[in-house]
């Protein structure tokens, strides 16, 4: 089911960039290519079954970004973006056993968001547009570090779940859907960027089969991004 979801909105991500490329045809055309830096903070948690009582982890991304708008139509702004960013992850566990134990996970991702970019707005070098980006997301772990306190008694954890201690990340391949709104500033020196992300793994960090502790593993999060852009092409 998650692989028909993944698979279903990929098509859709294409099927609107292709439309856009056809109604370019019967609308005004565009050739506009920017590029530039953007960075944020994710709010991470996992998602976990068994379940794993979690709290938000904040940690940074950083990256570059490529647009490459295609055409407007009546009054949507339709195009592609792509990104390579450096994305830390991970979870942090709400620990309530009375032991005093913290306990969080920092993973680290190369990810690239391929995205289908839609703008509502001033169609001007100046001006306010409000934006859409939505598709797929493919990442490749990079390395992890598990924090955990100097006292530690796993002991009487109340759901008794402790299989994620010291256990490797086993699929390094991650894939999901993101999907963000927000505004666009553009001015003479530039686009300035300020978005909301979501994003909902659709693989597992651990072995999911019969045999195997969890069932899902999944990196979820929200985040917020600033990025800057420059016109390479108009």
């Amino acid at each position: 089911m998650k692989k028909l979801i993944y698979f279903l909105s990929c098509c859709f991500a294409l099927w609107l960039l292709n439309t856009s490329v056809c109604f370019a045809q019967l609308q005004e055309q565009r050739k506009n290519l920017a590029v530039g830096i953007n960075g944020g903070v994710n709010f991470n948690r996992m998602d976990f079954s068994p379940r794993i009582p979690l709290t938000s982890l904040n940690s940074p991304t950083i990256g570059f970004t490529a647009r490459y708008i295609v055409e407007k139509y009546f009054k949507m702004i339709c195009g592609i973006q792509m990104e390579l960013n450096y994305s830390q992850r991970g979870w942090k566990e709400k620990i309530e056993d009375g032991s005093g134990d913290t306990y969080h996970r920092d993973i680290s991702y190369i990810e690239v968001p391929v995205l289908a970019h839609l703008a509502f707005g001033k169609d001007k070098d100046k001006g306010l547009r409000f934006i859409v980006n939505l598709g797929p997301q493919f990442s490749y772990y990079l390395s992890d570090k598990e924090n955990k306190s100097a006292t530690w008694d796993t002991s009487h954890r109340p759901n008794g779940v402790i299989a994620q201690y010291d256990k490797p990340i086993e699929h390094k391949f991650d894939y999901g859907l993101v999907g963000g709104a927000g505004l666009e500033i553009r001015t003479a020196i530039g686009a300035f960027l300020l978005e909301g992300r979501y994003y909902y793994g659709l693989s597992d960090i651990f072995n999911n089969g019969k045999k195997d502790f969890f069932a899902r593993s999944a990196n979820t999060y929200m985040g917020v991004r600033l990025a800057y852009l420059i016109d390479i092409k108009k």
